[in-house]
């Protein structure tokens, strides 16, 4: 049964976990040169051995009561809204396609000359991750037309690439549809817009002084060239339509439902997809989002049996010896995360993973969810937008690859802006909490 004092054992299938996951994407990566070798690593196998190990532990607790505690993580309200709104929000992306993304893209740089151009692939890259809410999906689209700039501009590649991954780290903390934001909001029990306003007055900033930056080394650069492509500006409409609805609070489930209709009728009426090409990227959208929800589902029930066993309290505890007073727990939930983060190279999972300890730290702390949703998207984010072996990182580096161009993830970490000012802004907020 679970001890008051903690049970520090009863962490063993966190770290099972991390040393398997992080193990072989070591392993796959850097000793057997395998392209993206951290995401050839089976995550749902590896939580699977963890919760094997937790099932193994404490003999105490017979194997049907270890069932039931899983079912009870498992059903959660919070565990199941998440799952419902990971595939909707899959089966509007599925919807909307990259059609649109690049209309916005084309539309901006059509219209404004070449020297800002980094400044206008920074600012849609904003937008457009805002809009879809995934970052990998925003840097698959724009990187290409990042490579496009930079070729007919005289921009450094790398500076035009980083400034997409920034961007793109922004819609990733922020969008109501990305899967950290319902994550963070629904393991803590917070409305998205309430976690949107905590959020915003911490990535705002940040963005704007990326952009100033990039503004000032983008008239130290000589320029050339235009870009201009043709772009469809009615396709932007459902994400703009999904971008106030989640600002004005309007329930998710609405939000979405009225994305993926108005999106469906403009594709379908413009003629740039055919009823069944819909109906098989709406597939293909939500099975995007399996493997997501299994990590969720697998992980809850880990945790169920973690807490049952008194390992949360273990780690309450030595946070406790850490970190004190308010601002000192709103640090360690940061660091708690960004480890997560560092360890299975997914921010999505470090946020799931570090949730159920962090709304104990909150209680304890008198954090709120909202900032407490707030701190564990953003300090994920960070890290996640700096690591080198992050998806973020490699899907940035294939895609140039691909166009023939040639570059390293140390080319691009120097010119990282954004996630450097998101860590200078969270830390300013943590400090300046409570003053």
């Amino acid at each position: 049964m679970k001890k008051e004092k903690g049970n520090v054992i009863a962490l063993l299938p966190i770290g099972v976990f991390l040393i398997l996951y992080l193990g072989l994407g070591i392993l796959f990566e850097y000793i057997m040169k395998i392209p993206m070798g951290f995401y050839n690593v089976p995550i749902v196998v590896a939580f699977l051995t963890a919760v094997l190990v937790a099932c193994l532990q404490n003999r105490a607790v017979n194997f049907d009561r270890k069932l039931e505690i899983m079912a009870h993580g498992v059903g959660d309200k919070n565990i199941i809204t998440m799952l419902l709104i990971f595939l909707a929000a899959g089966s509007f992306v599925g919807v909307v396609g990259r059609n649109s993304a690049e209309s916005v893209a084309y539309f901006m740089l059509t219209l404004i000359p070449a020297r800002f151009s980094v400044a206008v692939l920074f600012v849609v890259a904003c937008f457009v991750s805002v809009a879809m809410g995934t970052s990998v999906g925003t840097i698959t689209l724009l990187v290409p037309i990042a490579a496009a700039v930079s070729s007919a501009s005289g921009f450094h590649l790398a500076f035009c690439v980083a400034s997409v991954m920034g961007g793109a780290m922004f819609g990733d903390n922020l969008s109501f549809i990305s899967d950290t934001t319902i994550a963070a909001c629904n393991g803590q029990g917070c409305e998205m817009k309430d976690k949107f306003r905590e959020n915003f007055w911490i990535a705002f900033p940040a963005a704007v002084a990326t952009l100033v930056i990039i503004l000032v080394l983008s008239f130290q650069t000589e320029i050339q060239g235009h870009i201009s492509q043709d772009y469809h500006l009615l396709q932007v409409l459902p994400y703009v339509l999904v971008l106030i609805g989640g600002i004005i609070g309007i329930n998710v489930f609405v939000v979405l439902l009225t994305g993926i209709v108005s999106g469906a009728i403009i594709m379908l009426a413009g003629g740039h997809i055919t009823p069944m090409e819909l109906l098989t990227n709406m597939g293909a959208g939500v099975s995007g989002m399996f493997e997501t929800c299994m990590v969720a589902i697998l992980v809850a029930a880990m945790c169920a049996l973690i807490r049952e066993y008194g390992g949360f309290d273990a780690l309450l505890n030595w946070i406790h010896k850490i970190f004190r007073g308010k601002k000192g727990g709103q640090l360690g939930m940061g660091l708690l995360v960004g480890t997560m983060d560092i360890a299975t190279a997914n921010n999505t999972v470090a946020i799931v993973m570090a949730n159920p300890i962090a709304k104990e730290m909150a209680q304890e702390y008198g954090i709120t969810p909202q900032k407490t949703a707030s701190l564990l998207d953003t300090f994920s984010c960070i890290f996640q937008g700096i690591i080198p072996y992050g998806a973020q990182m490699l899907v940035a580096i294939s895609a140039v690859n691909e166009l023939g161009g040639e570059l390293s993830a140390f080319q691009i970490i120097p010119k990282l802006f954004y996630p450097m000012f998101l860590l200078l802004a969270s830390i300013i907020t943590i400090i300046r909490s409570d003053l």
